[in-house]
């Protein structure tokens, strides 16, 4: 990924950050002589292992992880807040009339090794955390038991478990860092007026490099 250094985030916690905010990742392959990409969302585990472990389920039908049984290199690409940046909400476009169009966005690159794990355990465990994390905010938050066990058991032999071992980690946050700081303001008021606000939120405090 090109990341100019101004751009460049290498802090921890702005990564896991925006992995937790953003779990949906782009799992990208090449095992068959093309890339291909997967849309999965991903459980996240910082303190597994020297970066951390992905943890996720891909339906069985799905030949990505019959592809890479024997273990492979992949790349997961998670995206964060991202928005169309007008050369009009700087105050110094005005003046001089020398600024372009752009677009501001937060990603993360997510470099490993997969695994497969095709074992009944393992995706109940990983399928009861994604569940729990993402209906905390329901009022009568759905579990695995409110259905019939063997509508689950039949939806578990379904799916396939896998986990990707990090090996490395990139992140850019394209925050408007190389312009004045009041160009910088005058893009996140528009951004927020526009309903942007965590973007907006970001460009005010950009992460810690």
């Amino acid at each position: 990924m090109y990341t100019p250094e101004h751009f460049r985030v290498s802090d921890q916690a702005a990564l896991h950050r925006i992995i937790a905010d953003h779990p949906l990742g782009v799992l990208v392959t090449s095992q068959t002589g093309s890339l291909d990409a997967n849309h999965i969302p991903f459980e996240f585990e910082p303190a597994v292992g020297s970066l951390g472990l992905l943890r996720a389920h891909v339906a069985r039908a799905n030949p990505v992880w019959q592809q890479c049984l024997g273990g492979a290199d992949v790349l997961v690409i998670f995206r964060g807040n991202e928005s169309y940046i007008s050369p009009n909400w700087y105050p110094s476009k005005h003046e001089t009339h020398r600024l372009v169009p752009t677009w501001n966005y937060e990603v993360v690159h997510v470099h490993g090794r997969l695994t497969v794990r095709d074992d009944e355990k393992y995706l109940r465990g990983v399928l009861a955390r994604l569940t729990r994390v993402h209906e905390a905010q329901e009022s009568r938050p759905w579990k695995m038991g409110d259905s019939a066990p063997e509508y689950i058991d039949g939806m578990l032999r379904a799916v396939v478990g896998i986990e990707i071992a990090v090996t490395a980690m990139e992140g850019k946050s394209k925050l408007s860092q190389n312009r004045e700081p009041r160009d910088v303001q005058g893009a996140a008021d528009k951004l927020r007026e526009r309903g942007s606000v965590e973007l907006a939120q970001a460009m005010e405090k950009p992460p810690t490099a």
